[in-house]
């Protein structure tokens, strides 16, 4: 059973390190009072309306997609071994599992949500089989639909929905014989000799897992980042590859308050998370643990002091695995203006909710966007098909970013802001599927002309 306040913790095995979690020691220990307890309550009670919860059938259901996925990789595997002639007394024992991580790992799946799954093969099995053979046995499945793979990314990844439930499947290849069946994936030397697509692919689960571990309270850790999940997404600021904060940043910030305040009510967790990140000094980086710079198998830790590209990141926020990353690459100086701007409306919310002047059902609201600028650009997404849409649009979403980037590079342009929900058109043209987005702008004078087309021309080249 998971002991939910857990005194210390020591990621480097070291009893000479002091006990507590994180970098520096916590700024209050105190316990919640009935207060912060009713609040927490409140809390929840706000959350369940906005599909923040699973139910129990829904938890079985992903349950039983995950062991139909896990059986079909190991029916995959012996499939493999035997055409590589695998000696059948090995080829019983090599073993391929699925593992999790995101949000479905550290608990705080809402209703709708994707799963987030790495598949982990010995080293007989390559990419090239995961991309071939066995994306065409999830083909012939018939729960299986929008099947895709995305080969070229920086993860290469396979996208379906399993039984009407999104899944993204990472695949790393181990130089390992056989594949355990309780094997566990924070050992830094299973990343010995392998390539950089596995290494990242592993690094999904492998930070997954140290943000669990290094968090103290696991109830007030979910609940806080639930909560912070909703905000950031009401408020268009919920997006890795559109230049926000992606799950993993939103959790590691949750999990680095949990840290200064260990024994603090998940209420008190999230008005603490808005004072914290409200006043952050950014470009100071954010660690749950220090670097472990002993360990070195070709692949850079994030360090601005040896690597000069570091330097230029606007909101470090450090995975605690290695190689250890900045989750937040994609951030640019409007994501992060936009970002802070919403921060300190967040304290300010949290502050009234707090001396009940307010309700939770205020930090949740969204705001309308429309309103918000005097300008905007419509970027529209079409296609004849609706399978080819599919692909179309994660491509040019995920080039909305450089975008967005080039405008605010723009000496007239003072800030682009991206709402990451996509809209269908109002008035659909027949025989086309659309979707489209819309970046609102401040410009730094009014009542100038001012020439976007050489932006826009290069953004369209890009996507081509």
């Amino acid at each position: 059973m998971e002991d939910k306040n857990r005194h210390s913790t020591d990621s480097n095995n070291d009893h000479s390190q002091p006990c507590y979690f994180g970098v520096t020691p916590p700024h209050s220990l105190a316990v919640p009072k009935l207060q912060d307890l009713k609040l927490t309550k409140d809390l929840k009670t706000a959350l369940k309306p906005h599909g923040m919860f699973e139910s129990i059938q829904e938890l079985t259901h992903m349950k039983e997609i995950l062991s139909k996925l896990n059986g079909l990789v190991e029916q995959w595997v012996r499939e493999v071994s035997i055409q590589k002639n695998i000696p059948p007394l090995v080829e019983g024992h090599v073993g391929g599992k699925i593992y999790t991580f995101g949000s479905y790992k550290l608990g705080v799946h809402n209703r709708g949500a994707d799963i987030d799954s790495l598949c982990v093969v010995s080293m007989h099995i390559d990419r090239s089989d995961y991309f071939t053979s066995f994306y065409q046995l999830l083909k012939g499945q018939s729960e299986v639909s929008d099947l895709r793979a995305v080969e070229e990314a920086f993860v290469p990844v396979i996208k379906m929905r399993f039984d009407n439930i999104e899944v993204d499947m990472t695949f790393a290849r181990l130089a390992l014989k056989e594949i355990p069946e309780d094997m566990e994936l924070k050992d830094d030397n299973i990343l010995r000799n392998l390539d950089r697509k596995c290494v990242y692919s592993l690094n999904g689960c492998r930070v997954t897992d140290e943000i669990l571990r290094l968090v103290p309270n696991i109830d007030s850790f979910r609940l806080a980042l639930r909560a912070i999940k909703l905000w950031a997404k009401s408020h268009g600021i919920y997006s890795n590859v559109l230049g926000y904060l992606g799950g993993v940043s939103w959790a590691m910030l949750v999990a680095r308050t949990c840290q200064l305040y260990p024994y603090a009510a998940a209420s008190t967790i999230v008005h603490n998370f808005f004072v914290l990140f409200s006043n952050w000094p950014w470009p100071k980086p954010v660690f749950l643990k220090m670097p472990n710079n002993s360990v070195n198998f070709g692949f850079q830790n994030w360090d601005p002091r040896v690597n000069p590209s570091d330097r230029y990141h606007l909101m470090p926020i450090i995975t605690p695995a290695y190689p250890h990353q900045n989750s937040t690459f994609n951030c640019s100086q409007s994501t992060r203006q936009v970002i802070m701007q919403e921060f300190r409306r967040g304290l300010e919310v949290t502050e009234e909710i707090h001396t009940n002047k307010a309700t939770w059902d205020k930090l949740f609201e969204t705001p309308n966007f429309f309103t918000k600028y005097k300008h905007y650009i419509a970027i529209v997404a079409s296609c004849s098909t609706e399978g080819d849409q599919l692909k179309w649009y994660g491509h040019v979403e995920s080039k909305l970013r450089h975008l967005t980037r080039a405008l605010e590079f723009n000496p007239h342009i003072h800030l682009s802001q991206i709402w990451p929900k996509s809209f269908s058109p109002v008035e659909p043209k027949p025989g086309r599927h659309s979707t489209q987005w819309f970046i609102g702008l401040v410009f730094a004078q009014c009542g100038m002309n001012i020439d976007l087309t050489p932006d826009f021309s290069n953004f369209t080249a890009m996507g081509k």
